[in-house]
């Protein structure tokens, strides 16, 4: 098995382990065949992005103990879908990305320099 690799080329980091991400909960932004949403880009979520996605129905702002998941605030990091983001990138509200954690596959849906313009500086 090879490693898994980021936009800009090299190994896939750790997009967060607190709170726990990835459609694996492994902390990575890796993707596979039943990972139809394609969770793939790190980002650092916004108050604009979190009420957005939830306007589109997808609350990450709400705990949800059944799932063991603690619910997003401003500031947390999180694997997103590709198109969520590239939804949130039309409406003016993408969040800010890690390039080093957000998987080649990403590419797919948003290009490069979308995402180099909203990178964060880490």
């Amino acid at each position: 098995m090879t490693e898994a690799k980021n936009v800009i080329g090299t190994n896939l980091e750790v997009c967060c382990t607190s709170p726990m991400t990835g459609y694996y909960r492994d902390g990575l932004c890796r993707t596979g065949g039943q990972d139809f949403g394609s969770h793939v880009i790190c980002a650092q979520v916004t108050a604009e992005f979190l009420d957005f996605t939830k306007s589109r129905g997808n609350d990450l702002s709400t705990p949800a103990p059944d799932y063991n998941f603690p619910g997003l605030k401003p500031g947390d990091r999180w694997c997103l879908c590709a198109s969520r983001w590239q939804e949130a990138l039309e409406a003016g509200v993408a969040p800010p990305v890690v390039l080093s954690s957000t998987h080649a596959r990403a590419l797919e849906v948003v290009s490069l320099d979308e995402l180099k313009q909203h990178a964060l500086s880490v």
